[in-house]
């Protein structure tokens, strides 16, 4: 069967009566932290680029703010004169010429801006934000609309083919849709019809200003998933209203910024609020489209010829694959780098102040910076190592045309990744496995399982990276019966039955996966009952009581650091995983000093007591140290390089791992 035929719904073009899009998919808005950097437009036209040659068929900025109160942070970007109107000329120029659209997110984060001047409906902190916002009087009311049309006019004069509002999670538009963050008594507040007066005036003003042919998007919350949040009597008086006001398509939003749910992290089924968006296209004539977590081709045709929606949203599986398009409709769906929901290169990026980028994909963000030539001098390389810093060495010595072999010991390509791929919820990290693998078949890498790397075979090569990866930290404590102990690697390759009382020695995210791991295991959860989801919103907020099913297995967690776990983790994820420690009832105990395991348990001190706990089962999680044996044995090679855990075992960093194998690779 052909492409065209099992993804027929994903390549139909949509008609919007004044232009049509070449195919369903949009890239969704995605803040790349280029916005603000001295050369970001023409970095931003490059990144754009790609995903425009890669086959979408509509772009969505990251958000643009209309003036100074509306912007996520003082030196954020912004567009409010002629010439930077003309400055963004470059990014969509450079679109158009692959007959692809671009649409510009108008963002104002009124509560959530990070700086002192900030606004909102009423003066009420976000609990995200240090901040208080002013109350905004009738005049700035009146003023922040004609900035938001004055922004999708100079968007309009900078090329883009329309522009998204941005009106949901938790960002001004919203805050002044719900009673939660709008309690005024004029006529910007009070029912439903008030709260939508705002949204209703810029949305109708913003058409007035830019006439018919001009896209307008309005990204409209339907799950708020926060107290006092709108019922689904106010989404949909909101979405027909803002209909008639002259809204090309809407965007789906689900979840304010300050919602205590994950709507985009790894554990987020892909789709699952699908369900949500055919409820706004049932009772709207506007194309609707659905958005979160979508990565694999099969589940967007899926979601399309089901008619849940009319287009697919998807943002960072544009950072992993900018090609994503393109190899679905030439079915090369095997050779997509799947996004896998990590956030630790993209969004952990952004609240750090840094540029976005990619775990599987280093060159994202990056293209003005790195490319992938060809050599003058293939070398014959061996890489020592499968994991995520040896293959994405190999591969990419191999694309630059040198000769490569792969070693690897145990019977499996992966590492790391491997262990990561069992834990609950991190399950899309064997799609980079299965991506590496097939490219590595494809640029005829020859791959060597259960093969031991040594001296004698390193004289067949020119050049050896040493990629070997990590080993389990040995407890330093005294152990009269080790029959109790194992490492998280036995658990988690499941070489190990879990046993009923488990003790879990370690205070990093190995510590927490192992132990929602143990929690979990051979258990089946439903996603939307488990965060207390209501997708089809007849709660309020689309929140309801959340369903966990009582853990099989007591656990504890015995940490030597002082605070919460996992404090090297990123901030778009940790809250989730120690949130998931107090749903499963797992007990973390930090700041104890190990004494001895026995035949009774693990005997530690806290707060200056001597205690014991019965375990049936202890786990180390307390680290890794590098696996780096060969280096010795290797030390009259004279091109030896060592990269990723076999260089640095420190919390197992993948992105690290990833970007050390890429660049040394660019180098040989």
């Amino acid at each position: 069967m052909s492409t065209t035929t099992v993804y027929s719904k994903i390549f139909q073009p949509l008609d919007l009566g004044f232009t049509s899009l070449k195919n369903r998919i949009i890239m969704g808005s995605m803040h790349t932290g280029l916005e603000e950097d001295m050369f970001g437009l023409s970095k931003l036209a490059a990144f754009y680029e790609q995903r425009a040659k890669g086959g979408v068929g509509l772009i969505v900025t990251g958000g643009i703010s209309p003036n100074d109160q509306g912007k996520v942070m003082p030196l954020a970007a912004k567009l409010d004169n002629e010439q930077t109107a003309q400055q963004h000329k470059l990014v969509t120029d450079t679109v158009h010429k692959y007959d692809c659209k671009i649409c510009m997110q108008i963002l104002h984060t009124g509560r959530y801006s990070y700086q002192a001047n900030l606004v909102a409906p009423s003066a009420i902190q976000a609990p995200i934000n240090k901040f208080t916002p002013k109350e905004m009087s009738e005049q700035d009311i009146d003023q922040t609309i004609q900035d938001f049309v004055k922004c999708a006019v100079l968007a309009q004069k900078a090329g883009y083919d329309g522009v998204e509002i941005m009106g949901s999670e938790g960002y001004l538009i919203n805050q002044f849709l719900t009673k939660r963050t709008n309690q005024r008594t004029d006529q910007w507040g009070g029912e439903i019809d008030n709260r939508t007066r705002f949204a209703k005036q810029i949305i109708t003003k913003v058409r007035e200003a830019v006439g018919e042919k001009f896209i307008i998007i309005y990204r409209i919350s339907l799950l708020d998933l926060v107290e006092g949040g709108n019922s689904w009597q106010d989404i949909e008086f909101t979405a027909k209203t803002l209909e008639k006001a002259g809204v090309t398509i809407f965007n789906s939003g689900i979840g304010w910024h300050e919602a205590r749910i994950p709507t985009i992290a790894s554990m987020v089924p892909s789709g699952v609020f699908a369900q949500t968006t055919k409820k706004l296209k049932n009772i709207v004539n506007t194309p609707v489209v659905t958005s979160n977590r979508f990565n694999h081709p099969d589940q967007i045709q899926e979601v399309l010829g089901q008619e849940q929606a009319d287009l697919i949203s998807m943002a960072r599986p544009f950072l992993a694959d900018p090609e994503i398009v393109n190899k679905i409709k030439s079915d090369q769906s095997e050779i997509i780098n799947t996004c896998i929901g990590c956030n630790q290169a993209c969004l952990d990026h952004i609240f750090d102040a840094k540029h976005a980028s990619c775990i599987v994909n280093p060159i994202a963000g990056r293209e003005t910076k790195y490319t992938i030539s060809k050599t003058n001098k293939p070398q014959k390389v061996a890489v020592v190592g499968s994991g995520p810093a040896g293959l994405s060495s190999a591969l990419t010595l191999s694309q630059r045309g040198h000769h490569v072999e792969l070693f690897e010991q145990s019977n499996e390509i992966g590492g790391q990744f491997n262990l990561a791929k069992q834990i609950p919820g991190k399950e899309d990290y064997g799609q980079t496995i299965r991506y590496f693998k097939n490219m590595l078949e494809l640029q005829g890498v020859s791959t060597h399982l259960n093969q031991a790397f040594n001296k004698e075979l390193a004289n067949n090569f020119d050049h050896i990276v040493l990629a070997c990866g990590v080993k389990p930290r040995t407890l330093d404590i005294e152990i009269s019966d080790d029959s109790k102990v194992v490492h998280y690697n036995d658990v988690l390759s499941k070489n190990v039955a879990i046993k009923e009382n488990v003790v879990i020695i370690g205070g990093g995210g190995i510590a927490i996966d192992t132990a929602l791991f143990a929690s979990k295991f051979d258990q089946e959860e439903d996603y939307a009952k488990y965060w207390g989801i209501d997708l089809d919103v007849n709660q309020a907020g689309g929140l309801t009581l959340s369903d966990v099913h009582k853990p099989k297995r007591n656990i504890t967690i015995l940490k030597r650091s002082a605070g919460k776990m996992a404090k090297g983790l990123g901030k778009t994820t940790v809250w989730i995983h120690r949130l998931e420690l107090k749903k499963q009832g797992i007990d973390v105990i930090s700041e104890v000093e190990y004494q001895k395991i026995d035949s009774k348990g693990i005997h530690f001190k806290h707060a200056a007591k001597n205690k014991c706990i019965q375990a049936d089962q202890i786990i180390v999680c307390a680290g890794q140290v590098e696996n780096n044996t060969l280096v010795k044995e290797l030390e009259d090679h004279s091109n030896v390089h060592i990269i990723g855990g076999a260089k640095l075992a420190k919390a197992i960093d993948a992105k690290r791992a990833i970007l050390e194998g890429f660049e040394l690779s660019l180098n040989i």
